[in-house]
């Protein structure tokens, strides 16, 4: 049984294995010996207001430092953390997460102006062993990705791997189930809830910060425990959900805004794009997003909810390869035809409402 602990540096949660005196801190490098576990509960959200400025993670190099060259601007940074699970070896494998990441880097590097130094990778082919995506790992990236953000800076979060669900006892979730997030060490050391996700990377933002999530994983409607999702119809026609706990739990930001997007509702499955010939696939969530941008179809929130399911419906569900694999797609993979047959309804959650056909998509 792991215990929690907060580092004696820069007060990040760690996971302290049974017997240990100490441990080491992948954020600040700093050694911590054995101190009082900690409530797993996150601290009230009033609390995230005075949030305390980290220092820059140390095994990870800081991506607002540019070596050489003038120093960043004080605000309008930009910062993303994408994650490729393929669970190779196991009887969890999947095909075309690594792909998914990939293809994600290169989007936001060549369409969006992400600088390479800024986009932090965990997937299985890293060398770094503090870029693997075991569930240590893939925490203290999250706690990255939000460190020291301030006002006009652009977060992107894209995960591609397995998600679930398990009960939830708390009365909290519509469904009566937690979304959850399976990173490569699943099996013996847990899934990530989407509690945590939210307490992570949503209720930290303060003013003038934008997160964008981008997840394609199975049952990810509602992963991260935002408050309002967009049921939208085939013809376009859409309705706001109310998914904010009965308790009273305040699951939006402190000030700042997150949208996500995701493969599918909560009680649905997302599939991988599989290919005829030696090709091996792409996630079909990330494939409909990344053509959606490049048909140009991304001018607003609706506009691009609506590309992302019209392509899952026709490109990819017919079963005959209908889609056309972009010059993007293919400078990362070589040909080949998408074979489909997908029941999977790409969603939008938010931590406010808004007009998603009048709201300007931008990462």
């Amino acid at each position: 049984m792991y215990m929690l602990v907060d580092c004696s540096n820069c007060r990040t949660p760690l996971q302290l294995p049974p017997g240990a005196k100490s441990i080491r801190c992948a954020i600040c490098n700093a050694i911590t010996l054995i101190a009082e576990p900690r409530a797993v509960a996150p601290p009230p959200a009033s609390s995230y207001h005075h949030q305390q400025q980290y220092p820059p993670p140390a095994p990870w190099p800081s991506p607002y430092q540019t070596p050489g060259g003038p120093p960043p601007s004080a605000h309008g940074r930009k910062r993303a953390l994408i994650v490729g699970i393929s669970y190779k070896y196991s009887r969890h494998e999947l095909k075309g997460c690594i792909n998914d990441a990939k293809c994600m880097k290169y989007l936001l590097v060549n369409h969006f102006k992400f600088p390479e130094s800024s986009i932090l990778m965990l997937t299985e082919e890293e060398t770094d062993p503090l870029r693997i995506p075991t569930k240590h790992n893939i925490r203290m990236a999250m706690y990255w990705l939000v460190q020291g953000c301030q006002q006009g800076d652009s977060l992107v979060f894209h995960y591609s791997g397995h998600g679930s669900q398990q009960r939830n006892y708390t009365g909290d979730e519509v469904d009566g189930y937690d979304e959850t997030l399976c990173p490569l060490d699943f099996e013996t050391q847990g899934m990530i809830v989407d509690d945590e996700i939210n307490a992570t990377i949503v209720r930290p933002l303060p003013r003038g910060v934008k997160l964008h999530a981008i997840i394609d994983a199975c049952h990810s409607g509602t992963v991260l425990d935002l408050p309002f999702l967009c049921r939208m119809d085939r013809s376009g026609q859409y309705v706001w959900e109310d998914h904010r706990p009965r308790s009273g739990v305040w699951k939006g930001t402190s000030g700042g805004e997150v949208i996500s997007f995701s493969g599918c509702d909560d009680d649905q499955t997302s599939a991988d794009t599989s290919a005829l010939s030696r090709v091996t696939s792409t996630g079909a969530m990330t494939y409909c997003f990344i053509q959606a941008i490049e048909r140009g179809h991304a001018a607003t929130y609706g506009s691009m909810l609506n590309s992302m399911r019209s392509t899952i419906r026709n490109d990819l569900g017919s079963g005959g390869g209908g889609g056309v694999v972009t010059s993007l797609i293919t400078m990362l993979l070589t040909g080949g035809s998408l074979t489909g047959g997908f029941v999977q309804e790409p969603q939008l959650t938010a931590c406010e409402t808004f007009d998603v056909y009048a709201k300007p998509f931008s990462l």
